[in-house]
């Protein structure tokens, strides 16, 4: 992948490497300051703390943030008194982990932050697996962990309180920078004779990434009280703004058309060149938005897209209206001026000014857009069985790590030989395809950075500098431990050479262990996911279709609904378009999960991806049609144009009969207005979209019914 300076510097203001450096900082502050005090196993130990804490410091609203790490200090104080003084007996040691392999494996029930929280309990207790010591010892070890997650905690809230804003600003300018790779990829399907499969696979990968970006942002802007204050400016800009964003991105997601047949009617005048071009420059000033936002810095309006899209417009007026094609182009200029103008709707977050009399809408409203994880233990109780793929992962950590605890007793491959334990808790994943990847990236990751570790040992004895590559090392470690696995692995391994050679360790002996060791666990998580209660995505698919005709049939109605002149509030049509959004992104990243399983797992590949691709379309030309219509004054379409609506929906229902035949589609009577449809249609666009709507409503259809065969 081509890094560009602008990559870069999307990077230097991101919020990864700002937690990287904090977290960092919190762990090498304690043992720098115990070091100058001779107290250097001290400061291991209260570094230790923070770091176990840390892992549970995931993004997200503060109150989430407070919550994750308290608890996360209470169950890491916890596990180091039960392994301190189980310690002295394999047996119970063995039951320790045994019980407490399970047990926080099954915290993944409720969600990504209690799932970290569990990884940061047992990573406490690996770590002191081999650190046997007399009672007094461990309770004086623990109680220098909990300072050590204390210090993090308060150091981290401390942080949050100063720059309560930052981070709301990092994730929206980062979700923009997103939209605007989206935005470049649409621009292609533009260009002569694109690839048109790889396109579409482009683009729904992108989809996912930016779905991702915008659910994360609006966990934290519309789950923080502080952000949707009205007494905060700033709050108040950065929702807004990213209401903006939300809407432009509907705009982005509205412009397909049959891009095939655009070529082969327009290729030829260029237009479509040019509709590239603006597009990429559209995308280029998104960009440079979305960087001011999260550099918190100003940015300059610019005003060639509008001289490019002037130029495209009198180059349309010139084909006149001997081709009635060319109507499709004037939609397709409409859609580029709405979206540039929206783009420059983004300036006014620069000029705060601007939004002094837009008010907000209450809390409650916002909380409709988010998601609520209660955490009761009637949830954790009722997993508590083999059809829950969250048991059946908690009892495959528990024999693979009993596996490794077994084997490393064994085996002895030296005194770090809990490293085996290590690698099975962070590659073995719930699905077979997550913990394949991360297989391969442990590995992978371990190696480069076995070599880089020691080849800088090999050529550097300076003390000063290696701590200052420690440093570095650690920055790089916790930069992308949320982002990029490999790069983690790859930082982390010449972090802990480095580490454990100033302790005076033969840094040979310790790379070959750790390759030992990491490649036993990974061996070891491998044959767990693939032959213990195994999680295979094909298995899943059928729910994520289901839920995708769902919310498309749901997108489909409220077009309905309006088209019929009935009222459709705004927030009720956002929440749908959300769910479909989620929903297609859902499907699409389990469809690319299940390409990771064995091949003979992999059923209705070739139909699955035809499947998303397909909705995808759908969801686009729907969105083309309602986009037009939302806004503005209330329409009564007439009779012929509903029933050609209604006649998709019927498909689609009878779709998702095919793939659950428990599935009953609500009876809607219709009192069809009497419109004629020359008075809304004199064009004839209307009616070839929802043709074409019908048509892919259809092949919808044939897909279901195989998956149903």
């Amino acid at each position: 992948m081509e890094i560009s300076g602008q990559h870069i510097r999307y990077f230097l203001f991101s919020q990864y490497l700002a937690d990287g450096v904090r977290t960092t900082l919190e762990i090498v502050i304690p043992v720098m300051i115990c070091a100058l005090l001779g107290h250097i196993e001290m400061g291991y130990a209260i570094a230790t703390g923070a770091l176990c804490v840390s892992i549970s410091d995931a993004p997200g609203p503060v109150e989430h943030k407070r919550n994750g790490m308290l608890y996360g200090l209470i169950f890491t104080t916890i596990m180091a008194l039960l392994t301190g003084f189980a310690n002295h007996n394999v047996f119970l040691i063995g039951l320790l982990i045994a019980a407490s392999s399970f047990f926080f494996s099954m915290f993944t029930v409720y969600g990504n932050r209690a799932a970290a929280l569990g990884t940061g309990a047992l990573l406490i207790m690996i770590l002191r697996l081999t650190n046997v010591v007399p009672p007094v010892e461990v309770l004086k070890d623990s109680l220098l962990i909990l300072t050590g997650g204390i210090w993090y905690m308060v150091v981290a809230l401390l942080f949050y309180s100063m720059t309560p804003y930052r981070p709301g600003q990092r994730a929206l300018g980062d979700c923009i920078h997103e939209m605007s790779k989206f935005l470049r990829i649409k621009a292609d399907f533009y260009q002569a004779k694109p690839s048109y499969d790889d396109e579409y696979h482009r683009m729904v990968a992108q989809q996912i990434v930016v779905n991702e970006k915008q659910d994360a942002l609006r966990e934290l802007l519309f789950k923080n009280r502080q952000l949707i204050s009205e007494s905060s400016l700033q709050g108040k800009l950065l929702i807004l703004t990213f209401t903006d964003v939300m809407e432009m991105y509907e705009q982005m997601t509205a412009t397909w058309y049959d891009y095939e047949s655009l070529q082969e009617k327009f290729g030829h005048t260029g237009i479509l060149e040019d509709m590239r071009k603006a597009i990429l420059v559209i995308a280029e000033e998104l960009d440079e938005i979305g960087l001011g936002i999260q550099s918190n810095q100003s940015v300059k309006k610019k005003s060639s897209t509008l001289a490019n899209l002037t130029n495209i417009k009198a180059s349309i007026d010139k084909i006149g209206d001997k081709d009635p094609g060319n109507l499709v182009l004037k939609k397709i200029l409409v859609n580029l001026i709405t979206i540039n103008k929206r783009v420059y709707d983004l300036y006014r977050y620069f000029e705060a000014r601007n939004y002094d009399k837009i008010p907000l809408e209450h809390q409650s409203y916002y909380a409709k857009f988010v998601s609520h994880q209660q955490i009761d233990f009637s949830l954790f109780v009722n997993n508590l069985h083999l059809e829950s793929a969250i048991f059946r992962h908690s009892l495959r950590m528990l024999i693979t790590c009993m596996t490794g605890f077994i084997m490393a007793k064994i085996i002895a491959t030296g005194h770090h030989s809990y490293w085996i334990l290590l690698t099975v808790i962070i590659i073995l994943k719930p699905g077979f395809g997550l913990s394949k990847e991360r297989n391969i990236q442990r590995i992978t990751g371990t190696i480069v950075g076995a070599l880089i570790g020691l080849g800088l040992l090999a050529f550097i004895t300076d003390r000063n500098i290696l701590f200052g590559l420690i440093i570095f090392f650690m920055i790089g470690t916790y930069t992308y431990q949320r982002i990029n696995y490999i790069a983690m692995v790859i930082f982390l391994t010449p972090y802990i050479l480095i580490l454990f050679n100033l302790l005076g360790l033969p840094f040979w002996d310790v790379a070959r262990e750790r390759l030992l060791d990491t490649t036993i666990g990974s061996l070891l998580a491998f044959l767990g996911s693939y032959l213990l209660f195994p999680h295979w995505e094909s298995a899943q698919l059928n729910t994520y279709m289901l839920n995708v005709l769902k919310a498309n049939i749901d997108y489909l109605n409220k077009l309905k609904e309006r088209m019929c002149g009935k009222q459709v509030s705004i927030l009720d049509y956002k929440l749908v378009r959300k769910e479909l959004y989620l929903s297609i992104a859902n499907l699409s990243a389990a469809f690319h999960r299940m390409l990771n399983d064995p091949k003979h797992k992999q059923q209705f590949s070739k139909q699955t991806d035809q499947f998303v691709v397909l909705n995808h379309i759908l969801s686009s030309n729907v969105a083309s049609l309602t986009a037009g219509i939302k806004e503005g004054e209330t329409k009564i379409y007439p009779k012929e144009i509903i029933q050609k609506l209604k006649r998709a929906i019927r498909t689609m229902e009878e779709s998702l009969q095919t793939i659950d035949p428990a599935y009953t589609p609500d009876v809607i009577t219709i009192n069809y207005p009497k419109v004629s449809t020359e008075t809304i249609d004199s064009s004839g666009q209307l009616n070839t979209q929802l043709d074409f709507i019908n048509k892919i409503a259809t092949d919808i259809n044939k897909t279901a019914k195989v998956f149903a065969a």
